[in-house]
C-alpha cells in the first residue's frame, strides 16, 4: 500500500509509471482527449511502459476501428467501453509472450472540449482498464468529468493531468478507493474540472460500493451531485435526464413513511395530468442532501447513509445525492440536463422555507434571483398539505408569507407555479418522521404500520436505525 501524496506532480507520478516495468499498455484518446500519452512521453522512459498509442480523431476513423454509434453520439460510455474492449484484447492477443510478466492496462477517453463558438457543454469519458498482476482479470474504473476552463487548450491540459492521475490511482491506490477518488485532482481544481460519475468494477473491487464512491465525490466537493438508479448502479446524469421530464422530492428518508409514499404519488399522478406532460418520459428522484446526512457532530455516517439508500432503492427510488441546500440550485442543476417540463413535490413546511429571505443573502439579487430560477417557465412546485396542533388542514391556501412578500406569493400562485396535490389520504397526516424514529428506536410496537410493509421488514431484518433486534 503506497502512501497518498497529493504533493506528488503530474510529470512525477507518470515517470514513476514509466519506471515500473511490470506496466505496460496502451492509450486511446478520441476528441480533445490527446495529452494524456503526451505526459507519458514528455517524463521520459515511456518505452517501457506504452506499447500503442492512437489518437482516433475523425469520426470516419473512428467507426472504422470501434464501430459506429448507433445514437450518433461520440462522446458517451458506450463508446469508452468499446474502445477499452478492443485495446484491451488487442494487447493480450499481440503480446501472449510477455502477459506472464507484464500487468496490462488499456487507457481510453473521448472528449468534447469547448468549441471554437464556446456554445456546447464541455465534457468526457475517462477510463482505464487493468491488471493488478500478471495474467489476472483486469478491473475498470470509469470516470466522467465535465470541463469548466474557458479555454479549449486550458481544458485538453486538465484532461492531460486527470488521465495521468487516474492511471497512476489504479495502479498505486487500487486498495483505497476514497484515496484514489481524492487523487484525481492532484494538481487541479475544481474550479477547473468536475467529476460527476465514478464506477469501479473488477475481481479487485468486489467489495467496492459505488453509491458509497458517489457520497465521496459530493463530501470532496468534486461535484455537487450524483446519481444512481434502484439497482445501485451508478448513472450519468446527462445521460439519465437528458430529453426526460424529472420529478424531485427532497427528504431526510429515515425512514420512508407512509405519507411520502402517498405525497409521491399522488403528486406524481397529478404532473403526468399536466397536458405538456409526456408520462413515458418522467425520472423520479429521491434527493438526500449532504446536511440530511450529517449528524450532530457534522460527520456524515456512512453506513446510515447506505442504510437509507438501500431502502429507498427497495421502493423503486432513483436516488441523487447532493451538496444543495437551496431549492432553487436544486433545479438550476436538474435544467441542466433537459429543456422538459419539472416537478418539485414537497410539503408544506417548505413552502415557508422557501420564503424565508435569509437563504439568499449571498445572492446580488437576494430572494428574486433565487425565484428566478425556482420558479422557471419549465418547473411547478406540488405542495402535501400538513395538519396543525389543532388538527387543521393546512394547504397554500392557509399560507400566510411574510407580508412584504405576499404579493410576490400572489403572483406565483396567479402564474400556476403552486398547487396543492388533491386526492391525498388525510390519515396519513398525522405521521411525522421524527417520532417513527424515535419508536423504533425505543422498540415501541405499532411503528411498522407507518411505513411500507417492505421498509418494516428491512429494518427488522437489518436492525437499521437502531431498532433493538435481539442478539
Amino acid at each position: 500500500m503506497v502512501t497518498y501524496d497529493k504533493n506528488l506532480g503530474t510529470k512525477q507520478k507518470a515517470l514513476r509509471i514509466n519506471l515500473d516495468r511490470r506496466i505496460y499498455g496502451s492509450f486511446a484518446e478520441i476528441g480533445a482527449g490527446q495529452d494524456v500519452a503526451a505526459n507519458f512521453f514528455k517524463a521520459g522512459g515511456a518505452s517501457g511502459t506504452i506499447a500503442k498509442t492512437i489518437s482516433a480523431y475523425d469520426m470516419a476513423f473512428s467507426d472504422a476501428i470501434y464501430g459506429e454509434e448507433p445514437s450518433g453520439r461520440y462522446v458517451c460510455e458506450p463508446r469508452l467501453m468499446k474502445m477499452l474492449n478492443r485495446e484491451y484484447k488487442l494487447l493480450n492477443v499481440r503480446l501472449t509472450e510477455t502477459a506472464s510478466e507484464k500487468m496490462f492496462f488499456a487507457f481510453a477517453d473521448t472528449v468534447a472540449a469547448l468549441n471554437y463558438q464556446k456554445t456546447n457543454d464541455p465534457h468526457g469519458w475517462i477510463g482505464m482498464r487493468f491488471q493488478l498482476r500478471p495474467g489476472s482479470e483486469p478491473n475498470d474504473v470509469v470516470v466522467h468529468v465535465r470541463m469548466k476552463d474557458n479555454d479549449n487548450v486550458l481544458q485538453q491540459q486538465a484532461l492531460g493531468v486527470i488521465g495521468v492521475n487516474l492511471v497512476y490511482g489504479c495502479f498505486y491506490y487500487h486498495q483505497q478507493p476514497d484515496i484514489l477518488i481524492q487523487s484525481l485532482m492532484d494538481d487541479l481544481h475544481t474550479d477547473r474540472i468536475e467529476i460527476d460519475m465514478i464506477r469501479f468494477a473488477g475481481p479487485d473491487f468486489a467489495e467496492v460500493d459505488n453509491r458509497l464512491m458517489s457520497l465521496h465525490l459530493v463530501k470532496n466537493g468534486f461535484t455537487n451531485a450524483a446519481l444512481f438508479g434502484p439497482d445501485g448502479n451508478v448513472m450519468n446524469p446527462s445521460e439519465a435526464f437528458y430529453k426526460k421530464h424529472i420529478v424531485a422530492i427532497r427528504g431526510r428518508f429515515r425512514p420512508v413513511t407512509n405519507v411520502f409514499v402517498d405525497m409521491l404519488k399522488k403528486g406524481q399522478m397529478q404532473f403526468e395530468n399536466e397536458p405538456d406532460v409526456d408520462d413515458d418520459k418522467v425520472v423520479v428522484v429521491s434527493e438526500l442532501t449532504l446536511r440530511n446526512l450529517q449528524g450532530g457532530d457534522e460527520q456524515i455516517n456512512e453506513k446510515d447513509f447506505l442504510d437509507r439508500v438501500d431502502i429507498l432503492c427497495s421502493l423503486g427510488q432513483t436516488v441523487l445525492i447532493s451538496n444543495f441546500h437551496e431549492y432553487y440550485k436544486l433545479v438550476s442543476y436538474l435544467s441542466r440536463f433537459t429543456n422538459k417540463r419539472m416537478a418539485l413535490i414537497m410539503g408544506m413546511p417548505n413552502l415557508a422555507y422557501i420564503f424565508e429571505e435569509k437563504h439568499y443573502q449571498k445572492l446580488p439579487g437576494g430572494i428574486l434571483a433565487a425565484f428566478a430560477t425556482l420558479f422557471g417557465p419549465n418547473i411547478k412546485i406540488y405542495l402535501h398539505p400538513m395538519i396543525d396542533k389543532d388538527g387543521t388542514i393546512v394547504t397554500s391556501r392557509e399560507f400566510l408569507p411574510p407580508k412584504h412578500l405576499a404579493g410576490l406569493f400572489q403572483y406565483m400562485k396567479d402564474n400556476d407555479k403552486f398547487e396543492d396535490i388533491k386526492n391525498i389520504n388525510q390519515s396519513l397526516l398525522t405521521i411525522h418522521t421524527d417520532n417513527v424514529l424515535k419508536m423504533i428506536q425505543s422498540g415501541e410496537n405499532g411503528w411498522e404500520n407507518f411505513v411500507p410493509p417492505v421498509v418494516a421488514k428491512i429494518i427488522k431484518d437489518n436492525c437499521l436505525f437502531g431498532y433493538p433486534c435481539e442478539v
